[in-house]
């Protein structure tokens, strides 16, 4: 029988859950990204358990298309990179963020900050590791000194902004209707149409996760009150299937059929299908719902569900970062031998970003507060009920 969350665990507890948890499973996907799961099975000879080395063994360095990147012995990618970077925005504005500050702070964080890149093994800008659809935040704010909050449209529709969305859920714990509205404002620098609105969805998510005596089933239902157009039904669809399941193996072909007809890239992920990653009201990227198919499937576990997610394939990094955010964030552990090794194999400290979040939580928390008296003074001398202690 598979552990349950710990549904009584505090937010910093959660905090923590969320952002290591989202680092371990990025580096556990990375080295099988792109992959079906036929494919992982034969070159692994089952199923990943854990960490594995990269695809093509010692050749990484050159072996296309993956060169000049070492995915793989528990390097995070540029999930976690995008994560950490958000978190560091939080941390200098201490305040809820809007696209503005995605521009004010994000866009200058990857492009004059040198920091160490684990799949280059360097040290190196940020900008220089991270993909097109992220490299089009320094290109449209700084170079095209584009509107922050329009900023995303143009850009190909994918799950760049979700994967980062984590710490917005984490900011507004137990407020999911509140980090939706957050994470869209932001993800609008980055992303339009149902690349956004997974960004929403996803932080919608977390933020659910954080509440007191939440579960699997719970998050999904927060989603669905929120959820727009494809991105809802491609979100119901998956997760009525994912329900059927309790164990990822039997689930890895059925859920990928229950979002096929949401899903703009086609059956080959390296050789996306002519209308991929457009604009659209019909579709969602597969990312986000099936995270959180691999977390109903899981019953909330983390190691089942990011397992789950790992031997999906396909951009498995990506799904398995929002299903490790998930669990983590309802609070089932992160392996501590996974975290350990990830922690050391990329020279990255996964638990210094969760404490400073905490700290800035409870920071805006305290404005929110404030801002709320101040709203229901004024609305009670505007004739309004009396606000109560």
């Amino acid at each position: 029988m598979q552990p349950k969350p710990h549904q009584n665990a505090p937010l910093d507890e959660r905090i923590t859950g969320a952002l290591v948890g989202a680092a371990v499973g990025d580096a556990l996907g990375g080295p099988v990204e792109g992959y079906a799961p036929e494919q992982i099975l034969e070159r692994h000879g089952g199923r990943v358990h854990g960490v594995v080395g990269p695809w093509h063994g010692d050749d990484w360095r050159t072996a296309r298309p993956l060169a000049p990147y070492h995915k793989g012995d528990g390097h995070v990618t540029d999930d976690t990179l995008m994560t950490h970077a958000l978190v560091r925005v939080y941390a200098r504005v201490r305040d809820h963020l809007d696209a503005y500050a995605i521009a004010d702070h994000l866009v200058p964080d990857l492009m004059t900050e040198p920091r160490w890149i684990p799949e280059l093994e360097t040290e190196a800008l940020p900008l220089q590791r991270i993909f097109l659809a992220e490299k089009w935040l320094v290109a449209r704010l700084h170079y095209g000194h584009a509107d922050p909050r329009e900023a995303g449209t143009g850009n190909i529709v994918n799950c760049g902004a979700a994967m980062y969305m984590a710490p917005v859920g984490l900011v507004n714990a137990a407020d999911p209707r509140a980090a939706y509205a957050e994470a869209l404002d932001i993800a609008g620098a980055h992303q339009s149409s149902y690349g956004r609105e997974a960004a929403g969805v996803l932080a919608a998510a977390v933020a659910a996760a954080c509440s007191p005596g939440a579960t699997p089933d719970s998050v999904v239902s927060a989603c669905l009150s929120l959820a727009k157009d494809g991105t809802r039904a491609a979100v119901e669809r998956v997760c009525e299937e994912a329900s059927r399941h309790t164990d990822f193996e039997s689930a890895l072909r059925p859920l990928r059929e229950a979002v096929t007809p949401f899903d703009t890239v086609g059956p080959d992920y390296r050789a996306p299908s002519l209308g991929a990653r457009r604009p659209s009201r019909l579709h969602s990227i597969e990312e986000l719902p099936i995270a959180l198919g691999m977390l109903l499937v899981a019953r909330g576990d983390y190691r089942h569900a990011v397992l789950g997610a790992v031997n999906y394939g396909r951009d498995c990094d990506s799904i398995a970062t929002m299903a490790g955010a998930l669990a983590g964030a309802l609070g089932s552990p992160v392996p501590e031998e996974w975290a350990k090794t990830v922690a050391e194999a990329s020279r990255l400290d996964l638990w210094e970003p969760a404490t400073t979040l905490a700290a800035v939580t409870r920071e805006i928390f305290a404005r929110d507060v404030s801002r709320h008296r101040a709203r229901e003074a004024a609305f009670t001398s505007l004739g309004g009920p009396e606000c109560s202690d």
